[in-house]
């Protein structure tokens, strides 16, 4: 439908609502195809254009909709579609099986049984996307809508309830009573320290200053991590409902959502976002009818990891290095934030949980998770499991949980090792712990964090020193090297981590990596040095066996570290195919056909080439 040039006020929202709610009714039949960034990578438009194309070549006895949406989770699978009615589910569409789901689906209405979800554990396709069993294990709260609605589509967020919350807090609370709601839903930080929202609403709110701001984190620089990404590409007016009401509850009139100039799709859906609720009245003057006024624009990050530390972030949107700000802390951004004035920072998930905590109230909201920690969470699962995805869970779940039930295990029949949480600058918790609830204290205890919600998994196969040295390596290079806690004992750490794993450490270095940690940990003067430590320390912690054998034994038992392996080859166990001869790049690898092969140690460069190669388990790490 044509929607009206402006929503003046709470009753022509719901009038608007009324009739958009009417004609989604009517239109009875839609394709939703998931357009996020890991579908088109996999050629989701082209499966778009595909529907378009051959549902305009048809004629039908209802019309049905193309929709292209945000990220529906299930990434392992894309591209995605669902079809209405009946909530159907194809996993791995491309255009060629187009047509087929017309005629088969949308005009025979029956299944195509290849395209449907196979469960692994009972062998089954799965015709519903509710039933299957990634799906069926999450509580979906911010993701709700993800899979249903054009991503800067003001008139499907409107159709799905959007800014009732908004129109409810100025019309129905005083900003205090909005920051009370807020304060008893015990909402926590979701960028990474978990601060309570709204005592950082209410130091904001008492602070002195007539210009205050509200700034979205959306600089989401975790390896692995794609959560706030996801949520601007699917679901933006949601980000903007949840910082208008808290700009209406600190008392600012400005803002801004900061976002990595990488994240392109993303930046896009939110200009949309922007420039439609500004067309219709929802940013601007007199928003809904009211005295409040909000204008919001973005400001594209350059890449920096530390920016998305606070005092970085706001150094750059200020216009100068992104850099955090070398003094410690307080007075923090609340108090003393962009241009010097109060200033509201939360991440994308925080300001996205916002509305609907307005519209069903706190008590409903904290009536999910744990004692500290409330809610729902939602984690980017990667790396060794079957299922990698996003996954929206009550606070409170176990990793195991998570891993088994909805991602399916470990690839391969393989065991787990363990999970790191939080990031780079998280830690890594062992199968032994993957009962550990997930909240905020409980994986500071184990020497983790909550983090912005990453989740790797890994397998037997990770060597955990290294891991160590590459995480650390990470958010070395990522420092800004101001202060020199961060700068110099990063460095000496990264160099006793090396040393190890090329099998040149000595043990006293265990006690001087716990030493230099501690240092980095009491000394730095931003998060990203004292937290750097983490999967060192975790590592060190839960899996000191490994660093002995590095240091004593000379020995990697994941097979990883090059300079602590050898190839062997199993003379009883080779077929002389010469594979792996023809394999090794360094001529390593002699023999003649049909006779066993040997491996020139001397020549041998480590690469893994003839362990690859082999198809008879005869290339052994030794």
């Amino acid at each position: 439908m044509k929607m009206h040039r402006s929503i003046t006020d709470p009753a022509a929202l719901e009038a608007l609502r009324r009739e958009l709610m009417a004609e989604g009714q009517a239109a009875g039949a839609s394709v939703s195809v998931c357009c996020g960034t890991g579908c088109r990578a996999s050629g989701a438009l082209e499966v778009v254009e595909a529907f378009k194309q051959g549902l305009a070549a048809r004629e039908l006895p209802v019309k049905v909709n193309t929709r292209m949406t945000g990220c529906h989770g299930f990434c392992e699978q894309g591209p995605l579609v669902v079809l209405e009615p009946g909530n159907i589910f194809y996993c791995r569409v491309q255009a060629a099986d187009v047509e087929e789901i017309i005629s088969r689906t949308i005009v025979e209405g029956q299944p195509v049984e290849r395209l449907l979800y196979l469960d692994s554990a009972s062998g089954r396709r799965i015709l519903r996307e509710e039933n299957v069993p990634f799906y069926r294990g999450q509580e979906r709260l911010l993701l709700a809508h993800n899979g249903r609605i054009e991503p800067a589509s003001l008139a499907d967020y409107l159709a799905v309830g959007g800014y009732a919350a908004l129109a409810k807090a100025l019309t129905e609370m005083t900003p205090e009573q909005v920051i009370a709601e807020i304060k008893v839903s015990g909402l926590r930080g979701r960028g990474g320290g978990g601060f309570p929202t709204a005592l950082k609403w209410e130091i904001c709110r008492r602070a002195e200053g007539t210009t205050k701001y509200v700034v979205c984190n959306a600089d989401e620089g975790d390896p692995g991590c794609f959560q706030d990404r996801s949520l601007l590409e699917g679901n933006p007016h949601s980000v903007l409902e949840g910082m208008l009401i808290g700009a209406y509850a600190v008392g600012a009139e400005a803002g801004y959502v900061y976002v990595r100039h990488e994240y392109p799709l993303a930046i896009a859906h939110l200009s949309g976002a922007i420039n439609e609720a500004r067309e219709y009245g929802l940013l601007g003057r007199g928003i809904l009818g009211t005295g409040f006024n909000f204008e919001l624009k973005i400001s594209r990050g350059g890449g920096a990891f530390v920016c998305g530390e606070e005092t970085a972030l706001i150094s750059s949107i200020e216009g100068i290095t992104g850099e955090p700000n070398p003094r410690p802390r307080p007075p923090y951004p609340a108090v003393q934030g962009l241009w010097g004035c109060p200033t509201v920072i939360n991440n994308v998930k925080t300001w996205a949980t916002v509305p609907p905590i307005i519209n069903k109230g706190g008590q409903w909201f904290a009536a999910t998770g744990t004692a500290g920690s409330k809610g729902t969470m939602i984690f980017s699962l990667t790396g060794k499991v079957n299922n990698t995805g996003l996954v929206e869970v009550p606070m409170g779940i176990t990793l195991r949980e998570i891993v088994f039930n909805l991602g399916g295990g470990i690839r391969g029949g393989k065991k787990i090792k363990a999970v790191q949480t939080g990031g780079p600058a998280g830690g890594c918790i062992p199968e032994a712990l993957l009962d550990l609830p997930l909240d905020y204290e409980q994986l500071t205890e184990a020497g983790s964090m909550m983090g912005s919600g990453g989740l790797i998994v890994m397998d037997e196969t990770t060597c955990m020193v290294d891991l160590a040295r590459y995480f650390l390596s990470f958010t070395q290079d990522e420092s800004c090297g101001k202060c020199t806690p961060c700068r110099e004992g990063g460095a000496q750490l990264l160099h006793l981590l090396e040393k190890i794993t090329k099998g040149q450490g000595a043990e006293e270095d265990l006690e001087l990596i716990a030493a230099l940690s501690a240092a980095m940990q009491d000394s730095s003067l931003c998060a990203l040095g004292k937290l750097a430590p983490n999967p060192v320390l975790t590592t060190l912690r839960f899996f000191r066996d490994e660093y002995l054998a590095h240091i004593v034994e000379k020995r990697c038992p994941a097979g990883v570290c090059r300079s602590l392996i050898r190839y062997v080859i199993d003379s009883s166990a080779c077929t002389g195919c010469g594979r792996c001869r023809r394999a090794c790049p360094a001529g390593a690898v002699q023999g003649t056909k049909k006779e066993p092969h040997l491996i020139d140690q001397e020549k041998c460069t480590r690469c893994g080439a003839c362990l690859e190669a082999c198809r008879f388990a005869a290339v052994l790490v030794n």
